[in-house]
């Protein structure tokens, strides 16, 4: 499976982060893909400390902290030594619900985790602690398995970017009101 392919498998996937305090979760509902030697990729320049963990291979975190302000969660995608990640974009909240709404302080269960950043902010992924973690097995955040069959998906070009911005590599549930983005992206 490549980073393409993974984009797309991801979806319907579970995010969770087992926290003292309780269970978040939430069903990955948009993806990006940033295969090897895609520009706009974090890898694109080769390893440094800051993407280190992209080249872990397939399954690991790789977290990074961008415009100042937010968290990036992304699943890495391939083989130990090359670098390539998959974006989390977008989650439908499945538990811990209200705290999610209390960590992004809205009470909009449509934007909770509506965009990359706000993924971060309501999973409570708020530092780099979980870099480079496996979420192919236990700990305290993991990747689990769909809790409902996959809609139909879509794609589009990536959202936000200013280099191969062309490119279909953004994948989505098609009709969830959870997805990121125009809505002329996403239909």
């Amino acid at each position: 499976m490549d980073t393409i392919e993974l984009a797309r498998y991801l979806l319907g996937k579970t995010l969770v982060h087992d926290l003292p305090a309780g269970r978040l979760s939430g069903r990955i509902v948009e993806t990006e893909a940033y295969p090897p030697g895609d520009a706009a990729g974090r890898a694109f320049r080769g390893k440094t400390p800051g993407n280190q963990s992209l080249f872990l291979g397939r399954g690991y975190c790789h977290i990074y902290f961008t415009y100042g302000s937010s968290f990036m969660v992304n699943v890495t995608a391939e083989k130990p030594g090359i670098g390539a990640g998959v974006l989390l974009r977008a989650l439908e909240p499945l538990e811990g619900i209200d705290t999610m709404k209390r960590l992004r302080k809205t009470a909009s269960g449509r934007d909770i985790a509506r965009g990359p950043g706000r993924l971060a902010q309501a999973m409570r992924i708020i530092d780099m602690r979980y870099d480079g973690v496996d979420l192919c097995t236990a700990g305290p955040l993991w990747l689990g398995a769909a809790v409902r069959p996959m809609g139909p998906i879509g794609s589009s070009r990536r959202i936000g970017l200013t280099r191969e911005i062309d490119r279909k590599r953004r994948f989505f549930e098609r009709g969830s009101v959870y997805v990121s983005g125009p809505r002329s992206l996403s239909a």
